[in-house]
Order: C-alpha cells, then structure tokens, then sequence
C-alpha cells in the first residue's frame, strides 16, 4: 500500500525542501510532492526531523560483533547489515580483506547467497586485497599479499555478486589487467600503495577510478614526489574515499583535500569493524587482539586497524568538525558513492528511485530508516 511520510525537511540529493511529501509505493518513491497536495486516500506517516537518501557505505569489513574475514556466511553479512542500518546506512559494499584464495571463494559465495535472499542493503562485495604493497599493508597480514593472477579474474567475475569493488596497487597490478576488469564491469581503486604518478596515470587510463581511504596507507604528498595522495587531489574526475572519524586523518588534511579536489567526488567510508553497534573494547584480527583506546582500533604494534565510526558520525563530523554544509556531507554520504558504483536508482529522493531513505533528528543522529519502502523496526 503507497504510503505518505509528511512533515520532515527533506534532503532530495540536491537541495532542502520545506513542505513537501514523499510518497513511496512498494520499494520505489513515485512523486515528491506539496503535503497539501495528497488527497484524503493516501495513508499519511507523520515524521519530524530531516529526511534524506539513505547512506551508502562502500567499505564495511564488520559490525554488530561481526567481522566478516572470520565468518564469511549469509547471517554474518544480514547481522553486519543490520548493526550499520542502525546508523542510515541503507546500502553498503561488504568488505573483504586480505586473506587466501580459499577464504575469498567462501566469502564470494557468501554475497552471492546473500544477494540472492536478499538481504537488506547489501549491494555488492569489495574485496580490498590481496594484490597490495607490502610496504604499505598497514593491518593486513603479509603473508597474503600477491600478485593478481587468472583465478582472481575468474572469482571476481562470476555472477550474483552484484557490485564488486576491488582495491589494489596499481605498482603491482599490471594496466592490462586493469584492463580487463573494467571491461568487466569490476570497480577498480587504488590503496595500500607507494605508486609513483606516473604509474598511477597509467592506471587510471586503464580503468581504475578511485582511491581507497585517502592519507592511509600511502605514502605523504612532498614537494618532488606528490604520490597517490597528490595523484588523487589533481585528478579532477578521480573518486576518493575519505574516513571521518577524525583518528585515521586529521581535520585539516580533511578540509585541505576537500578544498584542493571539491566534495562532489569525495565519499564518505566508514571501513568498520566489528565494534560499530557494540559496546565490545575489541576483537580478533588475523588471531590477533584489536583493541580500542581512545576512538581508535589498533594492533599489538599500534598501527591503526580499521575503524570503530559510523556513518551517521562522519557526516555529522563532516559538519561541525569540517565545516562543510549538511548538503554536501549528506551527498558525500549517499549520492556520491552511489554515482561511484554507477548505480542509478539510490542516492536521491525522486521519483522513480528505490524508498532507500534515512531520518535524522537535529544532532544529526538517526532516527530511522527505510530500505526498498521497508521501516526499520529497530531505532535507536
């Protein structure tokens, strides 16, 4: 049955609107329209707040106590789903670390599966790794880091995966390999990696378009080597990932960058773990402890090992620590990684587009959620 949600300021993807509806009939939205246009057979939902796509994460390695290395299974994908929807996030990529070919199948036939049950929000699978700089692997386990090679082609393009998001070093993936999996149809981002510009032009001719989680694990932009942090702030058509949580890269790095390349290709990523949604000080890692001090996830060695953010907290961190406006940390946060995975049919509020949607009170915290018209029955 359609249904109303009526009197929350609404975010479309573009701008605010006061006063208007947003009429959801089954998964889709039909008509974004005048409150007082809706006729007396439409059931109206009264909601108070600011409406707005929902988020859109495209590197969630866990939640909920889950991590999805260690249990690459249908429940753990649905329960790490259902710790980020808590936080608006209406379509996520699960993410996959390093880790051997074995596991990466398993983890392969999980998402399949999950996509095929149709678990909430999920939208694809990012594998980030194995095929990055060991120089550069910050938590990743070394011992399984390597070279691309024919079975990886051959797993990551087999069907029912939906949105499959790879991220490599460009210095250790050949450009006719990147190549070939653009052709795919495979999202290709650069990450963990010392690549020189110039290896890093030559992999953007061949198809990769992003950079995962920009500042970490790269090398520092310098004076005579701008490297992939410089590569990415220069390359105007380049999408890049950026972790606000305000521990993995400081607030005036942040604002740099985003002055420097724009907010319209800029995403908001969460790269969480487990902890997100849980009162947990840590959790296991390669058989390893993580723990968390002071808002950060780290190793025995005290390197930084994901994150414990949420997407709500980025763009609410977006906001009062960046000082960007509520538009475009929201864009950042939905239409942007939407556009990035060239999916057109979430990331905005309009007609035609799936009832993918978030409210948030006026903290910026969220309130609730919709996924294809369904209300979360869970609040927080």
């Amino acid at each position: 049955m359609a249904f109303a949600l009526t009197g929350a300021t609404i975010f479309d993807g573009e701008r605010l609107v006061d006063g208007a509806a947003v009429i959801v009939d089954g998964d889709r939205i039909v008509a974004v329209r005048s409150g007082q246009d809706l006729g007396t057979e439409i059931e109206r939902v009264a909601i108070e707040g600011l409406l707005a796509p929902g988020f859109v994460d495209i590197q969630v390695n866990g939640g909920g106590g889950v991590l999805f290395n260690a249990a690459p299974t249908v429940d753990a994908i649905a329960a790490i789903g259902a710790a980020h929807r808590r936080f608006g996030t209406t379509g996520f990529l699960v993410t996959f670390i390093s880790d051997d070919r074995a596991q990466m199948r398993r983890a392969a036939e999980a998402v399949r599966a999950a996509i095929a049950a149709g678990v909430p929000g999920l939208l694809g699978v990012h594998f980030e790794g194995p095929w990055l700089s060991l120089a550069r692997k910050g938590a990743h386990d070394g011992r399984f880091l390597r070279d691309f090679d024919a079975a990886d082609f051959d797993l990551l393009t087999e069907a029912g995966l939906g949105r499959v998001h790879v991220t490599v070093a460009p210095e250790r993936v050949a450009a006719a390999d990147i190549v070939r999996f653009a052709k795919a149809g495979i999202i290709v981002s650069a990450g963990h990696t010392e690549a020189d510009v110039e290896t890093l032009r030559r992999a953007r001719a061949a198809g990769l378009t992003g950079y995962t989680h920009l500042f970490n694990a790269m090398p520092p932009l310098t004076g005579r080597a701008a490297g992939p942090i410089g590569a990415a702030l220069d390359d105007p058509e380049a999408w890049c990932g950026l972790i606000v949580d305000l521990q993995h890269v400081g607030a005036e790095s942040l604002r740099i960058a985003i002055a420097a390349h724009g907010w319209q290709r800029m995403m908001l990523v969460t790269d969480a773990m487990p902890t997100v949604g849980t009162d947990a000080d840590g959790f296991e890692l390669y058989g390893r402890r993580i723990e968390k001090r002071g808002g950060r996830l780290v190793n025995e060695a005290g390197a930084l090992a994901g994150s414990d953010l949420d997407m709500a907290s980025a763009v609410r961190n977006s906001v009062e620590a960046l000082g960007l406006p509520i538009e475009a940390a929201l864009r950042m946060a939905s239409r942007n990684p939407a556009e990035f995975l060239d999916l057109d049919d979430i990331g905005r509020i309009a007609p035609g587009y799936r009832a993918n949607l978030v409210l948030l009170d006026g903290a910026m915290r969220t309130v609730n959620s919709w996924i294809d018209g369904k209300r979360s029955e869970r609040q927080i």
